[in-house]
């Protein structure tokens, strides 16, 4: 059995969104948390912060909508434990051409698309979001 935590993390959110939930939480991880922040900087949902302490630290998420629709529209994982997914500097994605986001896991930490193209580096695709 292969366990995979950012992919069940964006389809709980997702699934959250299409339920017209307000919150959901989510056990935490510094990846998770990480690729939050990313979600919350580019609009994707209101907050995201750590809750509790050690060892039952939770991830504590905020969804947000727009005329009763969830923002993030769909999500796709694309690196996966079983096939990961890595391009260079010149080969980074482009999601629904710029409407969407990738993120990217670089050597450089975890970032969008376009900031691993503003900084010239490449890594693993973790996924697109739009």
């Amino acid at each position: 059995m292969v366990n995979d935590p950012i992919a069940d993390m964006l389809i709980q959110i997702k699934n959250a969104g299409l339920a017209k939930r307000s919150a959901i939480d989510l056990p935490f991880s510094r990846m998770k948390f990480e690729v939050a922040k990313i979600l919350v900087k580019e609009g994707f949902i209101n907050t995201a912060e750590k809750t509790g302490i050690a060892p039952r630290t939770r991830l504590s998420i905020t969804l947000k909508y727009l005329d009763d629709k969830s923002v993030m529209t769909d999500v796709k994982r694309i690196s996966k434990p079983g096939l990961r997914w890595y391009v260079d500097k010149k080969n980074l994605p482009r999601v629904l051409g710029g409407m969407g986001i990738a993120i990217i896991s670089t050597s450089r930490g975890i970032m969008t698309d376009r900031e691993a193209r503003k900084m010239g580096v490449g890594g693993e695709v973790l996924c697109h979001i739009w």
